[in-house]
């Protein structure tokens, strides 16, 4: 084949890594190569081949070596060659491929849930594409030509400055640029500040919680002792000597409901007395739907609180960028922490952000979801009260999830049930500190955002079959939503 009608682009040709071994010429030796190649699914149906001067360059072989190699593979079916097109690996070679691969030993990769009612993810299908590519694009072609060096560890200036603006307005938060550090979500925040060794523990956190995040904090030598819970939030008079609070006043993680005015004074009035710290999670705290909006802790004292938040619930958690609101004193430590190349959070990704919440889209799409959400937590009501009217639910003024209460000594049967029947969600006892002394509540912990609009009809319906019949009587209706 004549390759010079090639084109200059590609005349270059791909990378192709093959090892020549064994018995025979280096002719014998590519082909057997080659083969292997194709046998082994490197070298998928389709794919170009680089044209003979460059892979003969590459592996140190004539030109006609290649040449004669690839006339072989032709002429047996493995490859096909075309007049200025160059060779590629045949279509039929998939049948070959599967005809002398060695018979399959693993189990097949296990299915997921038919329906995935768990908490904390957003609706995948809801990204914003178009809107986020514009930013993109938009971003990139701005972008001076400093961004492709090493990144700022406080994250791009055009974020923090954007962040600056979109929290104070939407979250009541009081900081400047300088005063914001971009990480890669929460559970980053965490370790920068304890695994580096910027606070220490004792720490106090909310009696239910993530478990994710204490086995983080344990791991990090940090001993985190449980606050109980009731109708307003923490009871943050138990606090004691402890050198910082971790809390989730907006919307508490898991149970539901804002953390009542009078103690959110009284936790600032706490860390100021005892020289200690709040750590304000911001979970939910852009989704409400039955009340009014709650503002941050963090603007009662930016000097005793530390705010973070992140983008993997009101965007994607594929965008993994998040962000802490920092008292000046904890800046140079947490900078100093995550080190001169900030390796986390992608700065194309940060100008994008920083574009997507600048030009107004970022509003524009929470407030779509927050709609499409409460007719979601609508939805469920609706149908618990139909078809399970004994089940209370609680929690679902705000956020992405409902915790339905249960009788006791059901939510395990329930959550087997669950699975049994393709249906992913949480119990209640998932989330409580195993030191807290409060009384064990049984529940489900049932995430209204992740299906898909089409498929979140059947989803309830498979709730609705799981949940335990036969229970003492309860409203007919839920009780307050919080």
């Amino acid at each position: 084949m004549d390759e010079s009608r090639v084109n200059s682009a590609e005349g270059i040709g791909a990378d192709l890594h093959l090892e020549l071994s064994g018995p025979g010429s280096g002719r014998a030796a590519l082909i057997r190569a080659l083969r292997d190649a194709v046998r082994g699914g490197r070298l998928a149906p389709g794919t170009r081949l680089p044209p003979y001067r460059s892979l003969a360059a590459d592996l140190g072989v004539a030109r006609n070596t290649v040449a004669d190699a690839y006339a072989e593979l032709v002429a047996e079916g493995w490859l096909t060659a075309r007049q200025g097109s160059g060779t590629s690996v045949a279509e039929r070679a998939e049948a070959l491929r599967h005809a002398v691969r060695a018979p399959r030993t693993t189990p097949p990769r296990a299915r997921g849930p038919r329906h995935d009612l768990r908490q904390g993810t957003p609706d995948a299908s809801a990204f914003p594409r178009s809107a986020w590519l514009t930013s993109y694009r938009r971003a990139l072609q701005q972008a001076p030509n400093e961004v492709f060096g090493p990144g700022d560890p406080a994250g791009r200036v055009e974020l923090r400055e954007a962040l600056t603006e979109y929290l104070a307005r939407a979250r009541g938060v009081l900081t400047e640029p300088g005063r914001i550090v971009v990480c890669s979500g929460f559970a980053h925040a965490l370790r920068l500040l304890f695994a580096g060794g910027v606070l220490r523990g004792p720490l106090a956190v909310e009696a239910y919680g993530l478990g994710f995040h204490r086995e983080l904090l344990r791991a990090a030598g940090v001993r985190t002792v449980p606050l109980p819970l009731d109708e307003h939030g923490a009871r943050v008079d138990r606090l004691g000597h402890e050198r910082a609070v971790l809390l989730t006043p907006a919307h508490q993680f898991p149970t539901g409901g804002p953390l009542d005015p009078g103690r959110r004074a009284a936790v600032v009035d706490w860390a100021r007395a005892r020289g200690a710290v709040v750590l304000e999670d911001d979970y939910d705290g852009e989704f409400r739907y039955d009340r009014k909006p709650v503002g941050a802790v963090q603007g009662l004292d930016p000097e005793r609180v530390i705010f973070m938040g992140s983008v993997s619930k009101s965007l994607s958690p594929a965008v993994r960028l998040g962000w802490m609101v920092l008292p000046e004193r904890y800046v140079e430590g947490v900078l100093a922490v995550k080190g001169e190349r900030e390796a986390w959070a992608s700065v194309l990704d940060q100008l994008s952000l920083a574009d997507f919440i600048s030009c107004g889209s970022y509003d524009r799409h929470v407030r779509r979801m927050r709609q499409r959400y409460r007719s979601r937590r609508n939805r469920l009501v609706a149908a618990l009260a139909t078809h399970a009217p004994h089940v209370e639910v609680t929690g679902v003024a705000a956020g992405l999830h409902a915790v339905l209460r249960l009788p006791p000594g059901t939510e395990r049967s329930a959550v087997k049930a669950a699975a049994w029947q393709g249906v992913a969600l949480d119990g209640l006892a998932e989330f409580r500190h195993p030191d807290t002394d409060m009384p064990a509540d049984e529940g489900l912990v049932v995430g209204y955002a992740t299906p898909p609009e089409h498929a979140y009809g059947a989803a309830l319906d498979a709730l609705c079959a799981v949940l335990p019949p036969q229970v003492t009587a309860c409203d007919p209706q839920p009780r307050n939503p919080e």
